[in-house]
Formats: C-alpha cells, sequence, structure tokens
C-alpha cells in the first residue's frame, strides 16, 4: 500500500511537472522555444476535449501558423460559434518574439483554464501561441540592448527581415497572409496582441494602446472609452498593476506630455478596425524584471476574459450595429491629424529625468533617477481629425490584371464579382497629380504619402472577367482604405500601382517639331493655352523642350493611361452584367 502511494505522488508529481511551462521550470527566467510552446499547447489539445490545436496557412520559415482554441462547449467551428452567440477572443502573441511576455502567459493561462474547470461558456478563446515564427528562430540575449531580460528571446524581424506589424496591408510575408486567414475565419470581436515597450522610464510595469477611439466606429469606441477601458484600468489596479496608456512623448521625456498612438491599418490594430474589432496592444516596460511583466500579461489576458464574459451580450450586438452602419455608411475618414489644441490631464507616475557626465563622451546624458519617483498631471493628447474624407462610390471596378489586390480583398472576406463581358461603362478615374515618397525603403517599399488626385468622369473600356466591388459591406472599411489612393495604408502608398507612374511611350523632338506646329494650326484653343502658360511662367517661355512636353500632354498622342490609377470609381447605378 506504501509503495503505491509512493508511485501515484510520483506520478501526480511527473503530470505537474509535464504541465509546468519552460518559463516556470526555469526559475521565470527563460522564455518558451517556439518548439516548446508547440508541444505544450499539443499536450493540452491532447489532455483536454475542450481545447483544439489547429493550424493554418504557412509562414515564410516554410511552418504553419498555429491556433489553439479553448471551448467550453467542444465546439471547434467557427461558424457553428457565431451562431450560437458567442464571443470570440482573439490572442496574437510573438510577433516580436524579443518581447515574449505574452509567449509565456498564454502557455500558462491556457493550462489554468482548462486544469481549473475555468474556460467561460459564452466566450471562445483563441490564441495564437508564436506568429513571427521566424525571428522566434533567431535567438540571443542581445538584441534588444535596453531590455531586461529573459535570458534569450527571438528577433524583431522575420526571416526576409519584415517586421510583420507593419505588414497586415502590403502582405510582403506569408504570416500576414496566414494572420489574415485565420481572423477573417474566426472574426474576433476582441482582439489582443502582446508586446513590450521601448523609451522613457516610469513606475508602471504595464502601458497599453487600444485601437484609437477616433478611428474606431463610433458605436464600438463609445462601448471602449466609456466602459471597457475603465474597467481594464480599475482591475488591472486592483491586481497590483496600475496601467497608463502608452507613453508616446511628446518631447524626449514624459514631463512634457504624451500623444495617443494612432495606428494606422499596416499595424495590427489598425487592420483589425478596419473590420470593427476592438485591438488592443499591451505593452510592458522593457526595464522592469521579466517575471512582473510575463504576470502582468498573464493578469490582464485574464481581466480581459472576465470583461468579454461580463459583457458578452452588449459586445455582439454592438459588432453588428457596426457592421449594419459600416455598410450603410457614406462619408468615410482615410486620414487623420492630431488636434493639439484639445488635451486631457493625465496622472502620472514617473522618475525624474536628469543629466550628469557620460563615461562614453564626457558630455551631459540623460537619466532617471528612481531614487526620485513622483506623481503628477501631464497633458495627454489624443484626439485626432479626420483631414482626408471619402465619399464612397457605389462600386469600384477593377481590371483582373491586378491579382494580388482581388486575392487580398476575397482573404479579407469582401464579396467580388466579376463582368460577364465587355463592356463600356461610364467611371470616375483618379490621375495621380502628385505624391511624396520617402528616400529610403521601408519595409521593403518606398512609401508615398501626401498623395493628390485629380478626379475625371470617362467612359472607358473594361473586360469580361473584370472585378465590380459594391460598396455596401460590412468589411467597407477595408474596402475604401486599401483602393482609395490618399488612404494612408493604401494599396496606392504601398506601391502596388508603381507601374502606372511612368510613361511608356515618348517622342523624338526633331519629329514631333513639325508635329507640334501642325497641331497648333489645327487647334486654336492648344494654342490659346500654350500662349498662356508661357506668359504664366517665364521659365516654360524660354524652354523649348517643355513647350514641346505641353503639346504632347494636351494632345491625342499623349498616353491616357499615364498616372491614371486603374481602379475606377462606379458613380451611377449602372446595371451591369454580372456574374
Amino acid at each position: 500500500m506504501k509503495c503505491y502511494l509512493i508511485i501515484l505522488l510520483l506520478l501526480i508529481a511527473m503530470d505537474t511537472s509535464a504541465q509546468l511551462t519552460p518559463y516556470e521550470l526555469s526559475g521565470k527566467k527563460e522564455t518558451a522555444t517556439y518548439y516548446e510552446a508547440i508541444k505544450h499547447y499539443e499536450l493540452l489539445d491532447k489532455t483536454y476535449e475542450q481545447a483544439k490545436l489547429l493550424t493554418y496557412g504557412n509562414t515564410d520559415f516554410g511552418k504553419p501558423l498555429h491556433l489553439l482554441v479553448l471551448s467550453k462547449d467542444k465546439i471547434f467551428d467557427p461558424i457553428a460559434i457565431r451562431k450560437s452567440n458567442k464571443r470570440i477572443l482573439l490572442i496574437n502573441n510573438g510577433i516580436h518574439p524579443g518581447e515574449p511576455e505574452g509567449i509565456d502567459a498564454s502557455m500558462m493561462l491556457a493550462r489554468d483554464l482548462l486544469k481549473d474547470n475555468l474556460l467561460p461558456k459564452d466566450v471562445v478563446i483563441c490564441i495564437i501561441p508564436v506568429y513571427n515564427i521566424d525571428g522566434s528562430f533567431n535567438r540571443t540575449g542581445t538584441s534588444r540592448a535596453n531590455q531586461n531580460g529573459p535570458v534569450a528571446y527571438g528577433f524583431r524581424g522575420n526571416s526576409k527581415n519584415y517586421d510583420l506589424n507593419r505588414d497586415f496591408i502590403k502582405t510582403d510575408s506569408k504570416n500576414s497572409h496566414s494572420f489574415q486567414e485565420i481572423f477573417n475565419i474566426w472574426q474576433p470581436e476582441i482582439f489582443v496582441d502582446t508586446h513590450t515597450s521601448n523609451g522613457a522610464d516610469y513606475q508602471y510595469v504595464m502601458t497599453l494602446i487600444p485601437t484609437h477611439k477616433d478611428k474606431l466606429n463610433p458605436i464600438l469606441s463609445g462601448y471602449m472609452t466609456k466602459t471597457m477601458l475603465p474597467s481594464l484600468y480599475t482591475e488591472m489596479k486592483k491586481v497590483g498593476y496600475e496601467m497608463i496608456p502608452y507613453v508616446n512623448s511628446v518631447e524626449e521625456t514624459p514631463d512634457e506630455g504624451i500623444t495617443g498612438f494612432l495606428e494606422s491599418a499596416r499595424y495590427s490594430t489598425g487592420y483589425t478596425t478596419l473590420h470593427n474589432t476592438i485591438g488592443f496592444m499591451p505593452e510592458t516596460h522593457m526595464l522592469k524584471d521579466y517575471d512582473k511583466r510575463v504576470d502582468a500579461t498573464y493578469k490582464l489576458l485574464q481581466i480581459y476574459i472576465d470583461i468579454v464574459v461580463r459583457d458578452a451580450k452588449v459586445i455582439g450586438e454592438n459588432k453588428q450595429r457596426a457592421d449594419e452602419e459600416t455598410t450603410n455608411q457614406v462619408e468615410f475618414p482615410i486620414e487623420w491629424t492630431l488636434n493639439k489644441n484639445v488635451a486631457d490631464d493625465l496622472e502620472f507616475k514617473g522618475y525624474a529625468a536628469k543629466q550628469k557626465p557620460s563615461e562614453v563622451s564626457g558630455l551631459d546624458r540623460l537619466y532617471y533617477d528612481r531614487n526620485e519617483p513622483y506623481t503628477k498631471t501631464i497633458k495627454y493628447w489624443n484626439t485626432y481629425q479626420p483631414s482626408v474624407t471619402i465619399t464612397k462610390p457605389i462600386a469600384y471596378i477593377i481590371p483582373k490584371a491586378w491579382d494580388k489586390i482581388i486575392d487580398l480583398l476575397k482573404l479579407n472576406n469582401v464579396k467580388v464579382q466579376q463582368l460577364q463581358k465587355d463592356t463600356q461603362i461610364d467611371v470616375e478615374s483618379y490621375y495621380i497629380s502628385d505624391y511624396k515618397t520617402v528616400s529610403a525603403p521601408f519595409e521593403g517599399h518606398y512609401l508615398h504619402s501626401s498623395v493628390k488626385v485629380s478626379p475625371v468622369k470617362q467612359a472607358l473600356q473594361f473586360y469580361e472577367g473584370d472585378y465590380v466591388v459594391y460598396t455596401n459591406q460590412p468589411v467597407n472599411r477595408y474596402i475604401i482604405e486599401t483602393l482609395e489612393p490618399q488612404g494612408m495604408d493604401s494599396f496606392f502608398n504601398w506601391n502596388f500601382f508603381d507601374a502606372i507612374l511612368g510613361m511608356k511611350e515618348h517622342f523624338s523632338a526633331y519629329v514631333f517639331e513639325d508635329t507640334a506646329a501642325e497641331l497648333l494650326k489645327k487647334n486654336p484653343e492648344l494654342k490659346k493655352k500654350l500662349e498662356a502658360q508661357k506668359a504664366k511662367d517665364s521659365g516654360f517661355s524660354k524652354n523649348a523642350e517643355a513647350q514641346l512636353d505641353f503639346i504632347y500632354k494636351n494632345s491625342d498622342y499623349y498616353e491616357k493611361t499615364h498616372s491614371r490609377y486603374p481602379i475606377a470609381r462606379l458613380l451611377n447605378d449602372t446595371k451591369l452584367i454580372l456574374k
């Protein structure tokens, strides 16, 4: 009998040890590797009927993206889950593998929810164990020079050296494509993407970037700002981790105030905004002990679950209303600017910022004196106003040649149809009249901005198989913010259409001189325009080449497609024969 008890205790001990994470087994100093994380979730899948580990697509590293689904009712079909009126919470970890708190916290949280039978009835929890699988294999203890632990961790860039938290629109990585597949299949109401901050030193372990209130649908924004955020801040304070908005300092230190972070659609929470999903980026502070950062993340994730359980009904109703409103919405802001005249007072707990001689240069350097903590009121600028607003067309017409655009639209649950036959259609076209481009590549692209367009109404020929996208869909935000060139993270700004910006034909001056002279004789209006331009611009009047170019570009010889944005806007409710 005594021997039996010893064996039983050993078996229990072995079972308990098998459920411990590498983080716990290391004394809370190490983060799990990719293989350790997946093995942990595979064991949960094998042990508990309420857990299922799924795979989707692929990543640039050649491994699929995993998704752990925790469902109390053992239902793992997202369509059936939505029909049963349950909420879906999606947690994403390791987009920056050097910021691994969420990886370790989620492993423990999933185990504890299953082991202690704490799964909620009305909420299904989905966890991506490690998003940037590629970067997680590039493991050192030095790539984040300002970070206090863990012992070793992954690298920010993936195997193509992309920062995946800039890739949610351009989708250069297979990781992003697979994430969008997961997101659009599961359609979560709430999304959490775990991170670690950089920047100033202060007393808080955890800071928070929510989906920006001024970009989010007003129904969702009202709930988030008046109900969800106050609950998050209150509950985190109760569990010993008082929280503050992400410290985005106006000056070198937070003393002069901070601004709200405006995440465009290249970022995870900016992308989820396009789908009326409320998103959050919790950012633990890089200089705090790793065990505290993991513990704060664990507790915050638990609070998210508690709030979504508490508000499951209203969250579902809000999402449905927001989707209906977006389907019928006419005016869409696509670019925002900070209103510097509107600021809130924010109680902030920081450390005194001081100067002392540098041991490296001998010159003054900044440091934060942790022996002088303070609590004081600072300014918080967090109001953004639309600077560009678009009136949606009835539909967009996309030539079938632009297949990557179509693939991304389909991936994002956009309904597309095709013309059944060649058709001439009255549309509004944009000509790109001006834009700025960065001088060095950003995430593999020479990114455009400050786009100016000249709209022109014209009859254009479209062909069988060209695509028509009507703007009567819940995903209108995605459609309009990607297809309108002036959008902050439009496909145009990410260089999808750069080929249209270059002329394919031109002229030889010595030949075109005679043609130009003949054009001026036959077209008095053209001659009048030329003389007006010469009178207005003395440099132009002395530049023979510029004058020839002017005549060329105002003649039928000039290619009509130069700088014409290839996606047309259908403004009239024209009956089209579609398949």
